[in-house]
């Protein structure tokens, strides 16, 4: 077993456990939508956090060769996937028929869950300056990449549920993009 190998037997694991969190979640938000409404910012969170987390498994993959078997790594590691993982379990309630709609919990936790996933990517940013270099500030990585962060930011201190949804909206749609733009 590579040491990359051991590293991320814990980290897929956590993220794994934070995909299936949230899908948890979903699914029994679905099956109390006859009682609860979903709505539009509760279901845009959601699929946020979900393509990040897939993102930050496929930086991992991308940093196997330069990602020592080290305490900071494995640790550093750690807390970025529990970050993830209590982000990704934030998205929904544990009841949803306890909630008449769940825009008014979208409103309680999106603060949470946007700075936990904003943090987990300052710390993965970090971690590529720091073992692949510094990232370059062409036109495709000045949207793809630091655009995330001050839209990500306006997202958590607006206090307008519209103006959140539309960094959402934003945010998501970098994924696509970042696949088609080379």
């Amino acid at each position: 077993m590579s040491g990359f190998e051991f590293i991320f037997s814990l980290f897929g694991l956590i993220l794994g456990l934070a995909l299936a969190e949230g899908l948890g979640g979903l699914a029994r938000a679905l099956k109390a939508s006859h009682h609860v409404r979903i709505g539009w910012p509760t279901a845009l969170l959601g699929l946020f956090v979900s393509c990040d987390v897939v993102t930050f498994w496929m930086y991992g993959w991308a940093m196997r060769e330069l990602l020592p078997l080290s305490w900071p790594v494995l640790f550093g590691g750690f807390l970025v996937t529990a970050l993830y993982f209590i982000a990704a379990s934030l998205v929904f309630p544990d009841d949803p028929a306890a909630w008449a709609d769940l825009d008014a919990h979208f409103d309680r936790q999106r603060r949470k869950v946007l700075g936990g996933i904003l943090l987990a990517n300052i710390a993965l940013m970090a971690t590529v300056a720091a073992y692949a270099g510094a990232p370059s500030f062409g036109a495709r990585n000045l949207v793809v990449s630091w655009s995330f962060f001050p839209i990500a930011l306006l997202g958590i201190w607006t206090r307008h549920r519209r103006v959140t949804v539309a960094c959402l909206v934003w945010l998501i749609a970098l994924y696509p993009l970042s696949a088609v733009w080379h």
